[in-house]
Parts: C-alpha cells; sequence; structure tokens
C-alpha cells in the first residue's frame, strides 16, 4: 500500500514529545527532523505555552484540596476517558495530574458503587519479569494479529517497543507483511529515535529465523545498519512477552467492538492512543510511571548508508550472484541464500582439512564441505 503521508502537525508533535523527555538532545532531534533550532526552540515555547501543539494542558484541572464529590468526579470522568484503566492507573494519572487519590481500593469501591466494573475472579499475583538496564538496547517488534477493514482489506498493526521503558516508538497501519512496508516504518523511527542495538522479533515473514532460511533480506539490510536481529525460540512466545501483553492492551483500548474502514482512519486512532500511551497512561510493569518518563532517544543517529562487511586481505573472498544464491569454490558451486544476492563474502577453513565456513563480515552463514558428493 502506499505509505500513509505524515503531516506537518504530526511531525511537529513528534519533535515535540521526544524533544520534551528529559535529557533528550534538542539539537540533535533538529537535524534529525530536518528544522533549524530556532525553529524547533519556537515549537516547545508554544507547546510549553499550550498555545499550538499541546494536546491539552499539563496545568491541574482542580486543587489538592477538592471536595470528596469534585474527587469521584473527576475519578469517573478519567475512567469514562479511557474504560480499560484499571484502579492502580486511575489513581497513578490523578496523581500524576497533582490531585491526591484515594487508594487504589476506594477508587475501586467507586468504580464498583457507579457500575463502571463487574466484579470478577482474582487473576493472581503479577509476574516479574526481566528487563533490559537502559532504553534501545532492545526493541520489540511484531505484528498484532489482522482484522478485516470495511474496505476489505486486512489490517496489521506493525508494533515496536522500548524493553527497558515500555515506550511505544512506533504504531503503523499496515495491510501486509512484506519486507518494503516494515523498512519505510523503520526508516522514519530511526530517522527521529535513533537507533537500538537490537530489535528482538518471532520467526514469522518478513523477519525469518524459521525452519526455512534463517536470513532474510530485511535481516541483512538491519545488520548493515549495525542492529542486531534476535529471534524468539519456536513455539515459545513467552519470550516476547512485553510485546504480546502490550497487543492485549492494543486490542482492548482501541480496537476492542470497532471496525476501520480504511487504513487511514486506523492511523488517526492510532497516533491519538499513541500519545496517551507514552506520556498519560500509567504503567504497571514500571511501577505505574508512563513510558515517556523512562525513554530518551537513541545517542546513535542512523548512518548515512548502510555499512559493507571488511575483510582482511589475502582472504578468500567471493561475490554472491545476482540471480542464483550462489559462489564458486574449488570448481564446484555452493548455497549461500537468497538474503546475501550480490553481496561479499569470505570463505575460511573451519578446522579440518576441507570444511570452511562462508561468512558475511563475522557472521557465519554457510559452510562448505569438499569431502561432500
Amino acid at each position: 500500500m502506499p505509505w500513509h503521508e505524515v503531516s506537518v502537525m504530526e511531525q511537529r508533535e513528534e519533535f515535540v514529545r521526544l524533544a520534551s523527555l528529559e535529557g533528550a538532545n534538542r539539537r540533535e532531534l533538529c537535524r534529525r527532523f530536518g528544522v533549524h533550532p530556532d525553529t524547533g526552540y519556537k515549537w516547545l515555547r508554544r507547546h510549553a505555552a499550550g498555545e499550538a501543539l499541546a494536546d491539552r494542558s499539563r496545568r491541574p484541572h482542580h486543587s489538592p484540596n477538592q471536595t470528596a464529590t469534585a474527587l469521584e468526579a473527576k475519578l469517573l470522568e478519567v475512567r469514562d476517558a479511557h474504560p480499560a484503566w484499571g484502579a492502580r492507573k486511575l489513581a497513578a494519572c490523578l496523581a500524576r495530574r497533582d490531585i491526591a487519590p484515594p487508594a487504589a481500593s476506594t477508587v475501586h469501591a467507586i468504580l464498583v458503587r457507579n457500575d463502571r466494573v463487574i466484579e470478577t475472579a482474582g487473576q493472581g499475583a503479577p509476574l516479574t519479569r526481566f528487563e533490559r538496564d537502559a532504553p534501545n538496547q532492545l526493541w520489540q517488534m511484531d505484528f498484532k494479529g489482522w482484522v478485516r477493514m470495511g474496505d476489505g482489506r486486512p489490517l496489521l498493526p506493525l508494533t515496536i517497543v522500548d524493553d527497558h521503558s515500555r515506550y511505544l516508538i512506533g504504531l503503523k497501519a499496515c495491510t501486509d507483511q512484506r519486507d518494503e512496508t516494515v523498512r519505510g516504518h523503520l526508516e522514519r523511527v530511526f530517522r527521529h529515535h535513533g537507533m537500538p542495538e537490537a530489535i528482538y522479533v518471532d520467526n514469522g515473514s518478513p523477519w525469518g529465523g524459521g525452519a526455512g532460511e534463517r536470513w532474510t533480506r530485511f535481516g541483512v539490510w538491519l545488520l548493515k545498519l549495525g542492529v542486531r536481529l534476535p529471534h524468539a525460540r519456536p513455539y515459545h512466545p513467552q519470550g516476547r512477552g512485553k510485546n504480546e501483553r502490550f497487543h492485549r492492551t492494543l486490542k482492548r483500548e482501541v480496537m476492542s467492538l470497532r471496525c476501520f474502514h480504511q487504513p487511514e482512519e486506523a492511523q488517526r486512532a492510532f497516533d491519538a492512543w499513541l500519545a496517551i500511551y507514552n506520556h498519560e497512561r500509567p504503567h504497571e510493569g514500571i511501577g505505574m510511571a508512563v513510558p515517556a518518563d523512562r525513554y530518551r532517544p537513541s545517542t546513535r543517529p542512523m548512518p548515512a548508508r548502510p555499512m559493507e562487511p571488511e575483510y582482511d586481505a589475502g582472504e578468500i573472498t567471493r561475490k554472491v550472484g545476482t540471480t542464483r544464491a550462489y559462489i564458486q569454490f574449488k570448481g564446484r558451486s555452493w548455497p549461500v541464500g537468497q538474503a546475501f544476492f550480490g553481496e561479499r563474502v569470505a570463505i575460511r577453513p573451519r578446522g579440518r582439512d576441507g570444511h570452511y565456513g562462508i561468512f558475511f563480515g563475522a557472521h557465519q552463514i554457510g559452510e562448505i564441505d569438499l569431502a561432500m558428493k
């Protein structure tokens, strides 16, 4: 599908969100967004004044000394705006607005009394999950399960979540899972957010890593940008727990009982919710902070062009064909994989006589055994 064009206002809003994060390098962000620093700081001043870019004022809506009736009304207002949020999230949200909240148990009782929740059996204690030490060490990326839109096309939300902060890096309304679709979205994300160290994916298309060829053109493209692409173990979805949990949240808070007629309509809903998720919605997995409290753009900008592997002088190298994924060695053809069409690889001895490894940079991508018939 043609890529949804990002409007000027959406660009400004994303710039302001990233530049407002504590410790953000604002001049570097101006460069990434292609604006003069004077223009970037003008947007930030307007945002701070609540004039043009702020979705809503951050000033407290009520005095901390409001009456119990007014506090309950405010609580129900937030709940009605976000029906999927539970008592702890609602209490944390009030606290972020400088409104002293009651205990979570009291919040829950208010919701029950006002018919905002149906009592259910307990779900047990929350699990403790491993997380990375800092933002951008690992992003989790996946397609959420598809739904059919009113125009008959499938809607496949592409989601990218930072492992450490739970910050929603990207949420794109796609109609296919092609390599080009993902690349187009990632290029824009990389330009604005910088480069992660690794992106964790499953074993489906276009990531690769399954029972077929391990490498794909997409994986090689990331490797040449300096980004590793680790894969989840087959049949172990718990390895992608944060992303799976995020998909349930997306379904409940955005897509439940809702039919989008076109991807542009879905994208508008996704963009509006992304700002809420990152900057307003308390997250239980990070102690009821919001993801923006813990996220910072990467200090590593997207390179101007992909890197090429370097090989030592004297190494045996071959160039993979552009129509057949083979190389020639010792008078025979050896398969390499279609992901490496047109790439230069090295052939290195691997221990016993007649046994060699085929390497792309430091990564072994194939092997040669001259004893094989």
